[in-house]
């Protein structure tokens, strides 16, 4: 415990010194007041009871008040001024701001400056800078530090933890960013220009917002002129680390790549803050008109537009920011009627709705068709099966259509002929064709002479058929026409039967004026005459 007063004598604790680094290492000059309402937001609770406000504040600002104190005697933090009210203004040493890299997680080339002398003038415009970055923040308190806090404060409390959320959190914000039209980031050029304040909380749908706070002292051209900035910043491309070339922001910032035709540059947001002379309500009509060419889009048929290199300009003030935060209605976009949230405001909710409509209507086309091809299909099958219904076989003996299987039974196989040897019965009905009921000996049906059809069968599905009548061969015909093995068949002419065979010899003999019983004997008288033998010299020759 000594050790730990000796090196912070103000008995500040790590959690405090935190705070103060985060705070003041993103908003660069702050007060006390500030510092704990965005670092430890419980703290404004525990001391409402309090008699006198001045009392109340410095109840709760005392733990960050002995941080900055132990933090500047380790050369981390120093006073810079005090506001227009006499609040004392903190901010870091360059020590500081590299310590405060390492809370915020950043580069120590992206910290900035260290914002020395910012009191010397009040700090009107820093203090509405971070009085916008605490409206959109909207810090909640740490309900379970409150665990031992009366009733009342723990309500209270309660209360503040249910309004509507802010966006992001306190290293979600840059301040006092350059924006380089010509240069580089370190250095910037002549001609850019520099947000006041630069928002990314991709969690919370703001991937990344520029906002500029007015204290209503510029006009509208002054305002118009620095939008004109933002949008040369916004058109300056340089090659990145792959050799491309690209938009200067995107080299530092992520933020998701538009659509085909609708790639929109990132918005801008004005805060108006009412303590100067010039009136938003008059100012904001005139400078939309001199900006028109920077966000005005291209409205299509579907009612929405597209945002093309165009800035989405919203506008806000700061007490109903304040008020109603990130979520309420309180933001006016350029180009539209009505106010809307800031994710409305920054978003492109037409098109949104439209791209829905069209993403039902194709789902709806989709279903449509996909129900027509299934109707198509239910009624293809069933034309196909009452088709295969008309086609299939009916028993001639019980008139029943065949089953499938032996309506394959009975399909011909190679050379159109079928295995069945009943191809027209059911399977029932064959077995009893087949197999006599009385005498158990199978059936046998003799081939009828000239009576062979398409339709007939044959108790043996090989027995021949003439070419010329159409009649089965009897058994006799058949034997005699019939090949053996390594041998033709001795018929002169084996595809006709019997009787056309012989019309076949008659028809042949008349043709030639010689029958065949006559061809025959003159083969045997000429067999049965002897040969001469030879004689002399010829005769010796042959030999």
């Amino acid at each position: 415990m000594a050790g730990k007063r000796k090196n912070n004598p103000a008995g500040s604790t790590n959690n405090y010194r935190g705070d103060v680094l985060r705070v003041l290492g993103a908003l660069k000059v702050a007060t006390t007041d500030q510092i704990q309402r965005i670092g430890a937001p419980h703290l404004t609770f525990r001391h409402a009871d309090k008699e006198t406000p001045s009392k109340r504040k410095q109840a709760r600002t005392a733990s960050h008040t002995a941080a900055l104190s132990d933090m500047r005697g380790h050369g981390l933090s120093e006073n810079g001024g005090s506001t227009e009210t006499g609040d004392a203004l903190r901010n870091l040493t360059p020590k500081g701001l590299q310590a405060a890299s390492y809370e915020l997680n950043r580069p120590a080339g992206e910290m900035g400056s260290t914002a020395r002398g910012a009191g010397s003038s009040g700090a009107s415009h820093p203090m509405a800078v971070n009085e916008t970055v605490i409206a959109m923040l909207r810090p909640k308190p740490n309900m379970a530090r409150l665990a031992k806090d009366s009733v009342e404060v723990r309500a209270a409390a309660q209360a503040a933890v249910d309004s509507p959320d802010g966006i992001g959190t306190i290293a979600s914000f840059w301040t006092e960013v350059p924006l380089p039209a010509t240069g580089t980031w370190n250095a910037p050029g002549k001609g850019g220009a520099q947000a006041d304040i630069v928002l990314t909380a991709p969690q919370d749908g703001v991937p990344l917002l520029f906002i500029e706070v007015d204290n209503c002292h510029e006009t509208a051209e002054e305002l118009a002129d620095k939008l004109e900035k933002y949008a040369r910043f916004f058109k300056r491309k340089v090659k990145d680390t792959d050799g491309r070339e690209r938009p200067m922001w995107r080299t530092r910032w992520t933020v998701p790549e538009g659509r085909y035709g609708d790639a929109p540059h990132p918005p801008v947001l004005l805060v108006f803050n009412r303590i100067g002379e010039r009136n938003p309500n008059r100012t904001v009509p005139r400078l939309m008109e001199l900006t028109r060419h920077l966000w005005q889009g291209q409205r299509l048929p579907g009612g929405h537009h597209l945002y093309d290199r165009k800035i989405p300009i919203i506008a806000v003030g700061l007490n109903q920011l304040r008020e109603h935060g990130p979520a309420g209605p309180v933001f006016a976009r350029f180009g539209r009627s009505g106010p809307q949230t800031l994710l409305e405001a920054i978003g492109n909710p037409r098109r949104e709705a439209a791209d829905a409509r069209q993403q039902e209507q194709d789902k709806a086309r989709a279903a449509a068709y996909q129900a027509e091809m299934r109707r198509a299909a239910q009624e293809h099958a069933a034309k196909q099966a009452a088709e295969r219904e008309a086609r299939q076989p009916v028993c001639t003996g019980c008139g029943a259509k065949f089953t499938d299987t032996r309506w394959q039974a009975v399909q011909p196989t190679d050379w159109g002929a079928t295995k069945d040897s009943h191809p027209h019965l059911c399977d029932d009905c064959k077995a009893g064709a087949v197999v006599s009921p009385a005498a158990g000996t199978q059936e046998r049906q003799e081939p009828v002479r000239g009576a062979a059809g398409a339709d007939d069968f044959w108790p043996d599905p090989q027995r021949p058929v003439c070419t010329e009548c159409g009649a089965a061969f009897t058994d006799e015909r058949w034997k005699a026409t019939a090949r053996r093995v390594g041998r033709a068949s001795s018929a002169k002419r084996p595809s006709l039967c019997g009787d056309c065979d012989q019309r076949f010899e008659a028809d042949l003999d008349r043709a030639w004026g010689v029958t065949h019983r006559q061809e025959e004997r003159d083969q045997e008288q000429d067999q049965a005459v002897p040969k001469q033998k030879a004689t002399g010299w010829l005769s010796r020759l042959r030999r």
